[in-house]
């Protein structure tokens, strides 16, 4: 009596196999930007924090409401640039 594995078997830990690769693509993809996110909203908070306090030596801060969090949230460190120069240019 040998060891005889049918073709249906193989073909069923072949598309179980896909399919977990396909599961764990689909999971890991949004944990990758989910990372970025919470990355960007930590030092895009930092920034505004660090500018209201250094810039308050100079006469320069920066309003933190939930717009400037949601800006500085999301583009991090460009988006504190771009409220720090509105800030300057209005």
């Amino acid at each position: 009596m040998g060891a005889f594995v049918s073709i249906e078997t193989i073909v069923a830990y072949a598309v179980a196999l896909l399919l977990m690769y396909a599961l764990g693509w689909l999971l890991f993809v949004p944990l990758k930007y989910l990372w970025k996110l919470i990355l960007n909203g930590i030092l895009g908070g930092l920034l505004l924090v660090a500018i209201n306090l250094i810039g308050g030596l100079f006469g320069v801060t920066l309003a933190i409401n939930p717009i400037t969090a949601l800006i500085s949230g999301f583009l991090g460190i460009p988006g504190v640039a771009l409220l720090f120069l509105l800030q300057v240019i209005l």
